[in-house]
C-alpha cells in the first residue's frame, strides 16, 4: 500500500538533501519478495508521485539497492525507515550500500502498518476511530493476525497512532491563500486515501491557473453515518496525514460539515457569489469499498504473507543477536 506512514518517511528523506527519487518496485517483485500487494504497480507510481516532497518516481526500481543503482540515478545516499526489509532467501536488501557508508535511516511513523491496515479492513472492528482506544480484545485479536507460530518482533503488530501538533506541522504548507489564488473548496472521507483521491484532487487543481485548494474531512462518526460497518478504516487523524502529504492540496479542514454552508464558504474566503458548485469525474473507478474487497478476495494470501514476513524478520534478528553476542565473546578474549 501506498500510506502516511510511507508519506513521513518521504518528508524525513527530503530534508536529509536537496532532492528526492524514489524507486518503486513492480508487483512481481513486491509477491517475490513479501507478497500479494494492495495496491497495482501504476497505482503506485502515481500515488508515490502525488506525494509533496517526491521530486521523482524510478518505475520498477530493483528490490534490493545497490551501489549501481544509486550512481545511475546520481545519488549521494540512500535513505530508508529504521525497520528491516529482507529478500525472500532472508538477506538486508541494503547490506551493499550500508557497508559502503551511503546509507541513511529515518524514523518509522508509530502506529501505522501496511500489517495492521489489512487487519482493520478484515477484523470489521470500530477500535481504530477517533476517540476510541484499543481493546485489549481488539489488540489480542489484531496483533495474531497472520503471526508466525510464536513470532512476535518489533516491527509487526498493533500500536495506536497518537496525533501531535508537530505531526500536523510537520505535513502542512502553512501557506494561506494570496491574493490572486482560486479558493477550491472539495470534502469527503477521504479514506484509504489512493488512486482515485489522487486523480479527482489533481483534476480540481487543474481548475485554475493559481489553485488554493481546501478538503475537509468528515468526522469519523460522520463517515460510519453513511457508510457504516468498519467504515472509516483510517480515522480522522489519519486521513488528516494522508491528505496533507498531497501536493495537490494546500489545507485540510479537520472534521469538516457534512453539508457546506455559506458560514464555511466565507470562513475560507470563498468568492460570494453563490452557484459555484462544480462536479469533477476523477476518471478512476477505484473505490475504498474496492481495495477492501480486494483485501478480502486475497485474505488467505495476506495472513500467508504476514506469517512468512515476520518469520524472516525473526530469523534476521536472531541471526544478529548471536553475531553480536559472538563479537563480545572475542572481546573478552583480548587481552
Amino acid at each position: 500500500m501506498v500510506h502516511y506512514g510511507h508519506s513521513n518517511q518521504l518528508r524525513q528523506a527530503r530534508a536529509m538533501g536537496d532532492y528526492l527519487i524514489v524507486g518503486v518496485h513492480t508487483d512481481e517483485e513486491i509477491s517475490k519478495h513479501k507478497g500479494p500487494p494492495v495496491f497495482t504497480q501504476e497505482e503506485r507510481y502515481k500515488m508515490v508521485q502525488a506525494i509533496k516532497w517526491v521530486d521523482e518516481v524510478v518505475p520498477a526500481a530493483p528490490y534490493v539497492t545497490t551501489l549501481e543503482t544509486l550512481d545511475k540515478y546520481s545519488c549521494d545516499f540512500c535513505v530508508h525507515g529504521n525497520d528491516i526489509t529482507l529478500t525472500v532467501d532472508g538477506r538486508d536488501t541494503y547490506e551493499e550500500v550500508k557497508q559502503a557508508g551511503r546509507y541513511r535511516e529515518c524514523q518509522r511513523t508509530q502506529g501505522v502498518s501496511t500489517t495492521d491496515l489489512v487487519g482493520r479492513m478484515l477484523l470489521v472492528t470500530k477500535a481504530h476511530h477517533s476517540g476510541h482506544e484499543i481493546s485489549s480484545e481488539y489488540r489480542e485479536y489484531a496483533d495474531s493476525f497472520g503471526k508466525c507460530p510464536g513470532g512476535r518482533n518489533p516491527w509487526t503488530g498493533v500500536s495506536q497512532f497518537l496525533q501531535t501538533s508537530q505531526k500536523i506541522i510537520q505535513f502542512a504548507s502553512g501557506k494561506e491563500p494570496q491574493p490572486g489564488e482560486t479558493v477550491i473548496y472539495v470534502a469527503g472521507a477521504f479514506d484509504l486515501f489512493h488512486i482515485g483521491h489522487v486523480d479527482f484532487l489533481e483534476k480540481v487543481h487543474g481548475l485554475a491557473e493559481r489553485p488554493y485548494v481546501i478538503a475537509g474531512l468528515h468526522f469519523d462518526q460522520e463517515v460510519n453515518h453513511y457508510k457504516g460497518k468498519n467504515y472509516p478504516i483510517m480515522n480522522l487523524h489519519e486521513r488528516t496525514l494522508s491528505v496533507l502529504a498531497c501536493r495537490y492540496v494546500s489545507e485540510v479542514v479537520i472534521g469538516a460539515p457534512y453539508a457546506v454552508t455559506a458560514e464555511l464558504l466565507d470562513h475560507f474566503k470563498e468568492p460570494k457569489r453563490r452557484g459555484i458548485f462544480c462536479q469533477i469525474d476523477s476518471g478512476s473507478d477505484l473505490t475504498t469499498d474496492l481495495i477492501v474487497q480486494r483485501i478480502i478476495k486475497n485474505r488467505l494470501e495476506y495472513e500467508a504473507r504476514n506469517q512468512k514476513k515476520e518469520a524472516k524478520e525473526l530469523a534476521f534478528l536472531e541471526a544478529r543477536r548471536r553475531q553480536e553476542v559472538q563479537r563480545e565473546r572475542e572481546s573478552d578474549c583480548d587481552f
